[in-house]
């Protein structure tokens, strides 16, 4: 498995596309199947947009700072994703609003990935090294097994309250 950041935020980004086209196929379906997939992109999206927020956008930050505003937008773009994801979490499958939000969410985060490959992760690979990507992967698989799973996992609700306050 490669340790290379780039490549495992990509690989998260794989896996949140195959969720968001399970959760399309679904979306006529039972509540139950809708709701059971929204807390999977729900899970994958705190845990990927934390490991963003406490590793990638401040390394990358601090060793490029011609990308501060792409990363200022990235942040933006993660907080509108946590209300989002925080709303869903609480809400149930059934109420009207429950496709309409998930879709919402969906184009959202599919408009910040599309941007991070295609333009921030070009400009990242040609000014950092293939070691620093590596060692910049290493902390990210470090701190993923206790990344916050839930919207309300204190972890996530600092990363949302930060978003607001700083």
């Amino acid at each position: 498995m490669s340790t290379d950041a780039i490549v495992l935020l990509k690989e998260d980004h794989k896996e949140m596309r195959r969720l968001f086209k399970a959760f399309q196929d679904a979306e006529e379906g039972p509540a139950s199947k809708r709701k059971q997939l929204v807390g999977q992109i729900i899970e994958a999206l705190t845990v990927h947009t934390y490991l963003e927020n406490e590793v990638m956008y401040p390394e990358v930050r601090k060793l490029l700072p011609d990308l501060e505003d792409d990363i200022l937008e990235s942040y933006e773009e993660h907080h509108v994703a946590d209300l989002l994801c925080a709303e869903l979490f609480t809400m149930d499958a059934e109420d009207e609003h429950f496709n309409a939000k998930t879709t919402v969410l969906i184009e959202n985060v599919l408009h910040h990935v599309e941007e991070e490959e295609q333009e921030w992760f070009p400009k990242v690979r040609e000014a950092l090294g293939r070691k620093q990507l590596q060692e910049i992967g290493e902390r990210m698989i470090e701190l993923r097994d206790g990344a916050p799973r839930k919207p309300t996992d204190p972890k996530a609700l600092k990363k949302s309250l930060h978003a607001v306050t700083a």
